[in-house]
């Protein structure tokens, strides 16, 4: 039961944090909060996070994608047809190779109720969720059709 709760403890603080916000690129007043929203987009994982590894290391054998990806250190790594780009497990951000660029890359407003419902094995964890939904896009990157994602990929 505490181990629950404390899971529900750590999702809502994940959920919560001006980190988790990738249009966020202000930094607040004054800038004074941009090394924070850096250092939780691209920094240490939480448990969390963690745990996205040993899902991600379980389940990415298993898609179509599994080759093109692997779980290392704090990111996700997806090999696409453009680029390669590497997915923190923490945040969902991406950084493009070579060049570690920032492309802002999020769900729509109606990704919850997009298409039939899936049951997931992570169910309840959004973070994990927009991680795969980026990895499936990045590994057919060449197969984008939206410009505002296409531009900055192409860089």
């Amino acid at each position: 039961m505490l181990s629950e709760v404390l899971r529900d403890v750590d999702l809502f603080v994940g959920v919560a944090s001006v980190g988790n916000d990738p249009t966020w690129s202000d930094g607040g007043p004054e800038g004074r909060f941009r090394d924070y929203w850096a250092s939780y987009g691209f920094g240490e994982l939480s448990e969390t996070a963690k745990g996205h590894g040993e899902t991600l290391s379980r389940l990415l054998p298993r898609l179509a994608l599994g080759e093109r990806c692997q779980a290392a250190g704090k990111f996700l790594h997806v090999r696409g047809d453009l680029r390669s780009y590497k997915i923190h497990r923490g945040s969902g951000s991406i950084l493009t190779s070579p060049d570690d660029s920032y492309p802002c890359i999020v769900p729509g407003r109606d990704a919850d109720s997009a298409g039939t419902p899936v049951a997931l094995p992570f169910e309840g964890d959004r973070t994990l969720a927009i991680i795969l939904s980026k990895a499936l896009m990045l590994a057919k990157d060449t197969a984008i059709a939206d410009p505002t994602v296409t531009s900055q990929l192409r860089r």
